[in-house]
């Protein structure tokens, strides 16, 4: 019973999303390079939708899954960050500073050298590729080194992470939209001000929120802008306060607790009656109310994303057919995406985490060498999911597509490699 209680603790936490995002990962990649690859790439350019006489209301699979899927994935994430915002390590400057300008030096210095490399040609609007950090991935690679690493340096990580993925996002809503349509953004415009007034006037149900979030979404996706921005502002707007107090539903709970042995018969039939029903009904909907609405929204899609949403489109977009005649030449996609990541994600941390200490910005973490701090740069080169997210984005031809992602996750296996063995390493040498 012990073992089943630890393996099933083991796959809910976050962490087995990861290992589980790696799977759907070899999964692909196998099935395109097998005599199944005609299946598979025709399955995720299948048309889906609706038919109303000679009008298609639809998508391909694989946009429903890169457009729609991933804005759950995005919703969840500005849920993320606007928790961390208000009540976790971004709720104060001395607290967000060091990491948030660690994550900042990790975004520009691979951009740069991907632009670098890159400047003047059809490849250098790929640029934020190797800017982002899969928080997925990290996760799942402390899983592993456990113990050998201090606490201090996780919440380090997964905070840089946060703050990376936030900086993502506004790389995404900057550099990666098609053409502006004003009308469409104007009436974008228009759900954000309802969302917002929602909020001020105290509007708790959720209902409300994804209703308008779906309007939003149609609204964002047909002015150009990419739809998962939607989610971001959708989040943003998501109230935290409690339609009611925690204190009165426990004193309310004594109240129905005193009733209840007032009211009881000696009926012993498994049937709930009528006032047993509405007493249950009563007390669901009284711990619904209790509940902040932003954490019920994020619990709730948690394990969608981490065991549905992710291995989908990770299934859906890392399968990479390598042939023989595969050109590592286009421009230099591969020099750009591998080196962002691998040397760059590490040299940006590490450089801009020494400057904000050695300019009195902000200190560093007690307990966090800095042999940790490179370490923690190397496993945020593990870019992955928002990367190879980004790459469909940058690239119109689909060879240039195809490289970035086989490089993406060749730089992401290495970062890991490196960093695992560099972190056990310095904590052998700590120790």
């Amino acid at each position: 019973m012990r073992v089943t209680q630890v393996l099933m603790s083991f796959i809910r936490s976050e962490s087995f999303g990861g290992i589980f995002l790696g799977i759907s990962t070899i999964m692909a990649l196998i099935i395109a390079n097998s005599p199944l690859s005609h299946i598979y790439h025709t399955f995720f350019e299948t048309p889906f939708g609706f038919q109303f006489g000679e009008y298609f209301v639809g998508m391909e699979l694989k946009i429903w899954v890169n457009d729609v899927l991933m804005s759950f994935f995005f919703l969840l994430v500005g849920l993320e960050i606007k928790r961390e915002m208000l009540f976790g390590e971004l709720n104060s400057f001395s607290k967000a500073a060091f990491p948030a300008i660690a994550a900042l030096g990790g975004m520009i210095v691979p951009g740069a050298i991907y632009y670098a490399l890159n400047i003047g040609t059809a490849s250098s609007h790929g640029f934020g590729i190797p800017m982002a950090t899969d928080i997925a991935f990290a996760l799942g690679v402390l899983l592993i080194l456990g113990k050998r690493i201090p606490i201090a340096l996780k919440v380090f990580l997964v905070t840089l992470a946060v703050v990376d993925d936030l900086g993502a996002i506004v790389v995404i809503a900057l550099f990666y939209g098609d053409s502006i349509h004003a009308l469409w953004l104007l009436a974008s415009a228009g759900i954000i001000v309802l969302l917002v007034l929602c909020n001020m006037r105290g509007i708790k149900h959720l209902s409300v929120y994804l209703g308008l979030g779906v309007l939003l979404w149609f609204f964002v996706h047909a002015s150009g802008i990419h739809a998962t921005i939607a989610a971001v502002i959708l989040a943003f707007c998501i109230p935290v306060k409690a339609k009611r107090d925690f204190q009165a539903f426990y004193e309310q709970m004594g109240v129905w607790a005193k009733n209840y042995e007032h009211k009881q018969n000696k009926q012993k039939s498994i049937l709930l009656d009528h006032d047993k029903l509405e007493f249950v009904q009563e007390v669901q909907q009284s711990a619904i109310n209790t509940q902040n609405p932003l954490l019920r929204l994020e619990h709730f899609l948690q394990p969608w994303s981490a065991y549905f949403i992710m291995p989908c489109f990770a299934f859906a977009n890392a399968g990479v057919s390598i042939e023989s005649n595969f050109n590592f030449n286009i421009d230099h996609i591969f020099l750009g995406v591998f080196l962002g990541l691998v040397l760059g994600k590490p040299i940006g941390i590490f450089l801009a985490s020494f400057l904000c200490e050695k300019l009195g910005i902000a200190k560093r973490p007690d307990g966090i060498s800095w042999k940790y701090i490179l370490g923690a740069g190397m496993l945020a080169g593990i870019g992955f999911t928002m990367s190879l997210f980004v790459s469909e984005l940058a690239f119109d031809i689909h060879e240039a597509k195809e490289l970035s992602k086989i490089t993406i996750l060749l730089a992401s296996l290495t970062s890991c490699i490196i960093g695992v063995v560099f972190l056990l390493l310095s904590g052998k040498a700590k120790n």
